[in-house]
């Protein structure tokens, strides 16, 4: 571990690493801790993955054992390649590399099968051929028992035979399904003789054509960590329920491990919507640009919107590993990533409501080049150069004719000073016919470049500014939170009517600074008085450059939600 993981690993709240601790010091544990994240590639991974990856990556980091990468591929209709290299992409953006080769519970398709013989040979499955409709009444409900299927009493040579004629293809899909006979009475409703094989006529991402029957997740997810030697099966809440059912499948088949699973608590975000169904339909419905819009919560779509690693990570370790659900405010994700990018991100002018100044003093064609800091407290991020010409724009926002004195920006006859320059005074203004103002004559004061005025006053406000004619034209996008309410669909019949409609705004022709234009493509900068902003991974280029809003200076949302 680096000294900064054996930091964020003492002060964090995880009690799988506390139990897992006690058992190696107490000799319940010998050998390497292996854990794996076994995600289902059915869509991108979101903001409650990164938990996952963390814990589950973190956990052999700190044992110093080994963490592996597994894709639980047993839904075909649903899968597909791009989630695969997607997921691969964001482990790795994440600062994580599993250990050997990428694994697929499809890599185990013939043990699988192999191990579902042996349960019917045992006695202790069959092959069931209820209609859907039917197994749902016979299943009960949690008030009522299940009844035994008129199937469940066949020999275990009958259900061999039809098992054969399963993956022969000889069924249609919901004509047949492998179960376990387990007991349809229990009150655990997955301990009611559960499916293990569907028919499914789907040609696999992995295997091609070569099976049309395909083991559950239940079934292949516990006994795929059997094979690979995984100790310790991290899992969310929602799967203690399904604990006894994987204990029953270990106890009846003959695999080579006994992983331990341990359940912590999900991480439910406020404002924030992760379940994969929701996601695709926000897709579907064209309320988003796809997975990696900078509105989504997935990993690339916080990615793209300028989220760091490192922020995330930390924001993982300080929530903790816990044993119950709850919710966690997105201002704690904010924060982490406003922290990160305060200290990290270098500072840079945009203007994205231009109005245009004329220091009538300064002269026509002159261009004076000004030094300023590439951050106010780090020296080793390089300096800007930033030209001053006789037109320069500021925002719209930052001039009055007239304010009262809680006003701290630009009023006609007052002074200001130009963040990093001079100190100047307005003096007129130049209006449209529309009575619009659309030029404001200054005075700059040349004595002023880092010091006061020669009368000793100093200006109440600083504001940002850009050259007119040296600046580059760029594409700012403001993004907002996706949902105007901390739990989107709970005071309303469909979570979309509480999409924020503010979640976006583009603002065309912005004024930046020149020395930004070239920047690369996922290149961080706090926009001074602005908010921090990232280069579009795709669409920025030195000729046209976009930005996205990652995160704005301050919580603008503090006053609305108390």
């Amino acid at each position: 571990m680096s000294e900064h993981d054996t930091q964020l690993t003492a002060t964090g709240n995880n009690f799988i690493r506390d139990i897992i601790a006690a058992q190696i010091a107490h000799g319940e544990h010998t050998g390497d801790v292996v854990t794996r994240f076994p995600p289902e590639p059915n869509g991108f991974l979101h903001i409650g993955h990164a938990q996952s990856i963390c814990v589950n990556f973190g956990l052999a980091d700190y044992f110093d054992g080994f963490c592996r990468l597994r894709f639980d591929d047993t839904n075909p209709e649903k899968e597909e390649q791009r989630y695969i290299d997607q997921i691969q992409e964001d482990v790795h953006w994440l600062g994580f590399e599993w250990e050997g080769s990428i694994r697929f519970s499809s890599d185990y398709f013939e043990t699988l099968y192999e191990y579902a013989l042996h349960l019917i040979e045992n006695g202790d499955a069959y092959v069931d051929e209820l209609s859907s409709e039917q197994a749902r009444a016979y299943r009960g409900d949690w008030n009522t028992p299940g009844t035994n299927s008129p199937y469940r009493s066949r020999t275990p040579a009958e259900n061999l035979e039809r098992f054969e004629m399963m993956r022969a293809g000889q069924f249609g899909e919901g004509q047949a399904a492998l179960r376990a006979k387990i007991d349809m009475a229990a009150g655990n409703m997955n301990l009611r003789d559960p499916i293990i094989y569907r028919v499914r006529h789907a040609t696999h991402h992995q295997t091609g054509d070569r099976w049309c029957i395909y083991p559950s997740y239940d079934f292949a997810h516990g006994q795929s960590d059997a094979i690979e030697g995984v100790t310790h099966s991290i899992c969310t809440l929602e799967f203690a329920d399904h604990r006894p059912l994987y204990d029953w499948f270990i106890d009846h088949l003959p695999v080579p491990a006994r992983p331990v699973q341990y359940e912590f608590g999900r991480l439910n975000i406020s404002f924030t919507v992760t379940s994969k169904r929701r996601l695709r339909r926000l897709i579907d419905e064209g309320f988003v640009n796809g997975w990696d819009d900078p509105r989504m919560p997935t990993l690339s779509g916080i990615r793209r919107r300028g989220y760091t690693p490192a922020a995330i990570r930390d924001f993982c370790e300080a929530v903790g590993v816990t044993r119950t659900d709850g919710m966690v405010d997105v201002a704690q994700l904010e924060h982490a990533v406003r922290d990160d990018l305060n200290k990290n991100a270098p500072r840079a002018m945009c203007v994205m409501d231009p109005l245009k100044i004329v220091l009538t003093n300064f002269a026509a064609g002159e261009v004076e080049t000004i030094t300023a800091r590439g951050h106010p407290d780090r020296d080793d991020l390089p300096p800007r150069q930033l030209p001053l010409t006789r037109e320069i724009v500021i925002e719209h926002a930052d001039f009055r004719e007239s304010a009262n004195k809680k006003y701290k920006r630009l009023v006609l006859g007052k002074k200001v000073r130009l963040r990093n320059a001079y100190v100047i005074q307005a003096d007129d203004v130049v209006k449209n016919d529309a009575g619009e103002i659309i030029e404001v004559h200054c005075r700059y004061d040349p004595d002023t470049l880092g010091e006061l005025p020669a009368d000793g006053v100093k200006p109440k406000g600083v504001i940002h500014w850009v050259s007119a004619s040296h600046s580059a034209r760029a594409t700012v996008r403001e993004y907002d939170r996706l949902f105007a309410t901390d739990k989107p669909g709970r005071d309303t019949e469909d979570f979309v009517e509480d999409l924020n409609p503010n979640a976006l705004t583009i603002h065309h022709n912005c004024h930046i600074e020149p020395g930004l234009a070239p920047a690369v493509p996922e290149t961080r900068v706090q926009f001074e008085r602005i908010g921090y902003f990232v280069a579009d991974r795709y669409d920025h280029t030195p000729e046209a450059p976009v930005f996205n809003q990652t995160v704005a200076l301050r919580d603008s949302w503090a006053g609305k939600t108390a």
